[in-house]
Order: structure tokens, then C-alpha cells, then sequence
């Protein structure tokens, strides 16, 4: 196998962690929705925790498609 095939391979399986996050900001986003619908009190003390797990959520992917980059570009 040639090293550029292999790069690109290492890329691709990388880039599933940006479809992972994609997957846990739906769920994070969905919880909360269904949470206030059935408890709409208790929905701004939770936004916090909402917001933090979005940042979370979403910084795992941007690591992931740091990781194919660098898989790219730099190795």
C-alpha cells in the first residue's frame, strides 16, 4: 500500500469523530428539548448544563478533524 493511500484512509477514519459529534449534539439538543416540554420550570436552571454540553460535544469533533488534517498535511 502506498503511504498516500494510507494517509487518506487514516483521514477518512478520523473524520467519523465529526459524525460522532454530529450524533451527541442531536441527542444533547433532543434530551433537552423533551426535558422542558415536560418540565418547562426546570428548563432555564438546565440551560447551563445544555450549553456546556454542546461546547463539549462539538469541541471533540473539531479535534477529530484536526486529527485528518494533520493526518494529511503534516505526517
Amino acid at each position: 500500500m502506498e503511504v498516500e493511500a494510507a494517509k487518506m484512509i487514516g483521514a477518512g477514519i478520523a473524520c467519523l469523530g465529526l459524525g460522532g459529534a454530529a450524533i451527541g449534539v442531536g441527542q444533547i439538543f433532543g434530551n433537552f428539548l423533551s426535558g422542558a416540554l415536560r418540565n418547562p420550570s426546570a428548563a432555564q436552571s438546565q440551560f447551563g448544563n445544555l450549553i456546556f454540553g454542546f461546547a463539549v460535544t462539538e469541541a471533540l469533533g473539531i479535534f477529530a478533524f484536526l486529527v485528518a488534517l494533520l493526518l494529511l498535511f503534516v505526517v
